[in-house]
């Protein structure tokens, strides 16, 4: 593998983009377990944007630089935050509870996205930003976190778009909740793998992902531009 310096400066602008992205999504975990009673991820001091209590050395360095530095972009993950359905807040479901504190981590990436991009407009706008510079900001924390939202809501276990899924499916269908629980992580895997056997796979699901992030980068450009 020829590993450039170019090759490493990316690698790294990724890996950052990837530690920031990854602890806004676990402390909207955190937050929204908090908020709905469960006290486990504030006594485990999950409720901050530090990465350091985010990070999982394995899935959210190892891997990214990995895939950064091979030209092979891999899925990254955080520390699971550790919460206790059983704890929330009676006026939901438990399962309702559990879909909520699930869809808040992709929601969270949604809003650094938002936010990234307001921050992006106003600094073209101001003449501060290189055209290199916004390409970069857009690339790694605009649109790798419109991706990693699009990516966790897919309803397979372990992704969070599972427990969305139990949480919106009516009780008569519950076997497909267990279905997915037992298989999920299976069915995520060939389908990661399936594009080497020539086989659509997970970019076919993640396509309409890669259609909003292409409206979304072309509309950014325009903002800054006009």
């Amino acid at each position: 593998m020829d590993i450039s310096a170019d090759h490493v400066r990316v690698a790294l602008f990724s890996l950052m983009a990837f530690i920031v992205s990854v602890s806004v999504h676990e402390f909207g975990h955190a937050f929204v377990a908090d908020r709905l009673g469960d006290r486990i991820p504030r006594l485990q001091g999950r409720l901050t944007l530090s990465p350091k209590a985010h990070i999982d050395f394995i899935g959210t360095i190892c891997v990214p630089l990995f895939g950064a530095l091979s030209g092979y972009p891999l899925i990254a993950w955080g520390k699971p935050v550790q919460t206790n359905p059983a704890n929330y807040t009676k006026r939901f479901s438990m399962t309702t509870g559990h879909m909520l504190v699930a869809a808040a981590g992709p929601f969270m990436n949604l809003v650094l996205a938002v936010i990234a991009s307001v921050v992006i407009v106003i600094l073209g706008k101001a003449g501060v930003l290189s055209p290199v510079l916004q390409e970069a900001l857009i690339r790694y924390l605009v649109l790798l976190n419109l991706m990693l939202l699009f990516f966790n809501l897919i309803p397979l276990g372990p992704l969070d778009g599972a427990a969305v899924l139990e949480g919106v499916l009516p009780r008569s269908m519950y076997r497909i909740v267990e279905l997915n629980r037992k298989y999920g992580m299976l069915v995520l895997l060939l389908l990661f793998f399936a594009p080497s056997l020539g086989v659509p796979g997970l970019n076919f699901l993640m396509r309409p992902a890669y259609f909003v992030a292409d409206g979304w980068n072309d509309l950014l450009v325009r903002m800054v531009a006009a």
